[in-house]
């Protein structure tokens, strides 16, 4: 795959032991619900190391001091219905008051082509970074799509993330939004001929809600 300066994908044993685990048809629905949030808090953590920060005067027991706080509103969480939802608690252990947007997504089976059912996003998220979250970037196609969705109500920071992604879902949004931070936790082979990775975990929306 080609080198793209604006994607990350991770190298971290932490996210390589829960990947292994997040992967096994055994894992429970539970479990697995745990392991995606566990996965982005540190996918996160790493991410946003250029977060906005102010300077606050903070009054310890014993006198008062100049101390970093992230910036109010300095996130916005949008996840990709429904699997993106997963993702959600795992940003917000880091950053608790992020208002959340969503986006309702869906893939025709023949085509692969995404389907927009249901956009809300929070007022004012233009000033802030939007999290983009969907765990697994196959196609590409809902992704650009939601891409195209945010930067039409004005958003100029946006990033991407995914649990699992496939060559080809990397290269189709790096090449349509080579503007947008891509972060990756673990990059599998490629799709199947019905458009899934493997070797994948299934469909995470499945495993985190109980589904068929």
């Amino acid at each position: 795959m080609k080198n793209y300066p604006n994607v990350t994908i991770f190298d971290h044993p932490l996210i390589r032991h829960k990947v292994a685990i997040l992967r096994d048809e055994k894992t429970s629905m539970k479990e697995f619900r745990e392991l995606v949030e566990e996965i982005t808090t540190l996918m996160v953590y790493e991410a946003f190391k250029d977060v906005p920060t102010k300077k606050v005067m903070v009054k310890t027991p014993l006198e008062t001091t100049e101390q970093t706080m992230v910036e109010d509103d300095a996130v916005s969480i949008v996840p990709i219905l429904r699997a993106g939802l997963g993702m959600v608690n795992g940003v917000h252990t880091l950053f608790p008051t992020a208002r959340v947007g969503h986006i309702g997504m869906y893939r025709d089976e023949e085509t692969l082509d995404p389907h927009e059912y249901y956009c809300k996003l929070p007022d004012g998220i233009e000033n802030s970074i939007a999290i983009l979250l969907d765990p697994m970037l196959a196609t590409g196609g809902s992704a650009v799509a939601a891409i195209e969705f945010l930067k039409k109500r004005g958003c100029k920071d946006i990033r991407l993330m995914n649990i699992i992604g496939a060559p080809e879902g990397i290269e189709v949004v790096a090449n349509a939004h080579p503007d947008v931070k891509v972060y990756i936790s673990t990059l599998d082979r490629n799709l199947n001929e019905n458009g899934y990775i493997v070797p994948g975990l299934g469909d995470a929306g499945d495993r985190l809600f109980g589904t068929k």
